[in-house]
């Protein structure tokens, strides 16, 4: 595992600190890695959306713009 040093701003800190003190997390590292595994599960889903939206608009069977297509997308991963 990797080891980091990394300093937050004093609101971030404390919101870290509290998230610990109130049992959610053992550690500020459990927390940020937690957090980390989240914005990577996002941004997967931000790929998928993307490369959904370029085929369609290089496809040209769809009389949908940007928008339309985002909208099903997002509908379409949300259930």
């Amino acid at each position: 595992m990797g080891r980091q040093s990394i300093s937050f701003t004093e609101p971030n800190d404390n919101w870290l600190k509290s998230q610990v003190g109130n049992n959610e997390y053992a550690t500020k590292s459990e927390l940020v890695n937690d957090l980390v595994r989240q914005a990577r599960g996002q941004q997967i889903k931000v790929d998928w959306i993307a490369a959904k939206l370029e085929k369609a608009e290089k496809g040209g069977f769809t009389n949908q713009n940007k928008a339309e297509i985002l909208a099903e997308f997002k509908a379409e991963i949300n259930g």
